[in-house]
Order: structure tokens, then sequence, then C-alpha cells
């Protein structure tokens, strides 16, 4: 089984005992209906009437635990301007087994393709559903604004790279050259998820290079922690410590597995084995030519390493880490994938 028979319901395993776990994700914010709100909302309230909605008000009821549904208010309504939220938040589904019924294991491509379109429908009529929603509690009424997050709009990123490569020579390309992506910017992932065991806490090239692999062979990779990210870490989740975040850029060598890394990154989780803790980064394509960056270049060159090179001297990776790759994933281990 290939990656690119993978279902939009279906666990990948990758390397370093990670999986990218299927599910909807939606963006929540919420107004009041009036705009004489002077007391903060109850979260545990909104959540309730979210979940009740979802177990009465759709043609599949959907049980939703409590702890799935983030909402977060605003704590000084005071200073919010009239058209400001008085919370925001999130929901996860995670169970999506009721999307794959009727549908076998070795689907095909066409079978694919529907299934595909499946699970888009529905998760579009979610959002139809949910969005412009009016929350009454104890009779205040609040407005909900539901949207499918940009990192999970694998079509919605589609359309902007060819409208973004259809005009003229864009992203540093040569004249004449094709012009497609090939690379990709995730953000928001544990640094220490990326990192050799028992030997640092940091993100290490070599283990971010393997777990990359899975997808194809990669031109150029770099790694960097993401501290800006990790201000607004939520310290509440036990599992992670604010700040040890890393962003990864990774160019592939071909368009093609460009292309299926990052629709199989929209739209799913990232989880370590042992940890309860699943990880919402943030993907999406490269539109500033990170590599073909002239601040690039020159630092490129001083820290180019190869396969024998980087095997000999595993080390933690400092804060920004940055080589061209001669890494094959011909030579890792086969792919794994999880119902």
């Amino acid at each position: 089984m290939s990656i690119r028979s993978l279902r939009p319901t279906e666990t990948l395993e990758i390397e370093n005992s990670l999986s990218l776990v299927p599910r909807i994700k939606l963006n929540l914010t919420i107004y009041p209906s009036s705009f004489t709100v002077t007391k903060p909302i109850d979260e545990w309230k909104i959540k309730r009437a979210l979940i009740d909605f979802l177990k009465t008000s759709l043609s599949v009821p959907i049980t939703v635990p409590e702890e799935d549904v983030e909402v977060k208010r605003q704590r000084d309504l005071k200073k919010r301007k009239r058209d400001d939220p008085v919370a925001s938040g999130t929901l996860h589904i995670w169970d999506l087994g009721f999307l794959d019924e009727g549908s076998e294991k070795g689907v095909e491509e066409e079978d694919l393709k529907g299934l595909e379109n499946k699970f888009l429908e529905w998760r579009k009529y979610l959002v139809d559903k949910m969005d412009g929603i009016e929350l009454n509690l104890e009779g205040v009424k609040f407005r909900l604004s539901v949207a499918v997050p940009t990192s999970d709009d694998f079509e919605g990123m589609k359309k902007a790279w060819e409208e973004f490569y259809a005009f003229g020579n864009r992203g540093g390309y040569s004249r004449g050259a094709r012009q497609e992506p090939d690379t990709i910017v995730l953000r928001g992932v544990p640094s220490r998820w990326f990192a050799e065991p028992r030997v640092s806490s940091k993100p290490s090239m070599l283990v971010t290079h393997t777990i990359f692999s899975t997808f194809g062979k990669i031109r150029n990779l770099n790694v960097a922690e993401d501290d800006d990210l990790g201000k607004d870490a939520n310290d509440d989740t036990g599992d992670l410590v604010s700040g040890l975040y890393c962003k990864i850029v990774v160019q592939f060598e071909k368009y093609r597995d460009f292309y299926d890394a990052l629709k199989v990154l929209c739209g799913r989780s990232l989880q370590k084995q042992g940890s309860r803790l699943k990880a919402d980064y943030e993907v999406n394509w490269d539109k500033d030519g990170f590599f073909r960056n002239s601040r690039n270049q020159g630092y490129e060159k001083n820290n180019r390493v190869s396969t024998m090179t980087a095997q000999h001297h595993r080390s933690e990776a400092p804060k920004r880490q940055h080589y061209s790759s001669r890494y094959s994933p011909d030579n890792g281990r086969p792919r794994r994938f999880k119902e």
C-alpha cells in the first residue's frame, strides 16, 4: 500500500514512533448577539451547548467528549471593541468511522476519490450547520462563527499555488523552467519528538530527515526552534514545556512527493506513541522561496553534509540546522499503515 492510497480517515504510522492521526478540526469564534455583554461567559456552558447541538441537530448524531471542545474567553471584556468576539476555541472530531461505512481496505483510485469527496462534503455540511447558530445561555444570546483552518484546506492551498505560479516567473525559478512548489513549511511540532532519544531534547537533523523521508527523497531540510509559537503554548497540557516547538522546512526532489506529503499532513494531528498529546501543527507550502533566498545560499554551502557525515556525527540540533540531503528513503524502514 502506498501513501497515495491512504484514506482520509486512516492513520499513517511514520518513523520515530510517530503517527499522523486523522480528525476534523474547526475553529470557533463566539460573538455576543447583543453589544451590551459585560460579564465573562461560562466556557463550560458554551461547551455543553455545542456538544448537545452535535448530538441532536445533525443527520448523523456525533458524540464529542468534553475535552475535545476548547473554549477560551476574552479576559477583559471592557477592552473589547464593539465587533470583537467574547471567546474563541476549537472543536476536534476524532471518531470518523461512520465515514468509512461500506468501504473496503483495498480501495481503487476511483473509490478513494469518492471517499475523499465524502469526507470533504461531510466537513462542509458540518460547517454549514454550525456556522451562524445562536447559543442561548440563561437568556444571554451568542452567535457562533465556524471555519476550517487554513492548514486543513488542501484544495484551497492547491488553488493558491496554481494561481501563484500561473503569472510569470515566480518564486525564484529560472525562466522557462516548469514552475511548481516543492517545499513544505511545518510549524508547531514538539521539538523533543524530533530529537535523538537520550541525547537531547532539541530537534535532530538526522531524525527529522528520517521521518520526512517517509514521503520521498529530500533535496533540502531546515530545522529551527520556533520560540514565537511556543509563547502561546498551553501550559495545562502537562505534556510539553512552553517554548519547545520547532519549525521544519522540507524541500522534496519531486513535485509529486511534495504533493502527497502535503495532502497527508492536511487534516491530521501528530501523535507520539506513549503520549496523550495530539499536536496540532500548522502546515503550508513555501511561497517565499526559503531555499532560494540569497541569505540561505551561503549558509547552505557551510552546512552541507552527506549521509556518512550525519551518521558518524549524530549531535543535537543548534538553533537552526540546514543542509542539502543525499539520503535515500529506499534505505529506510518500510512504511507502515494503521487503521
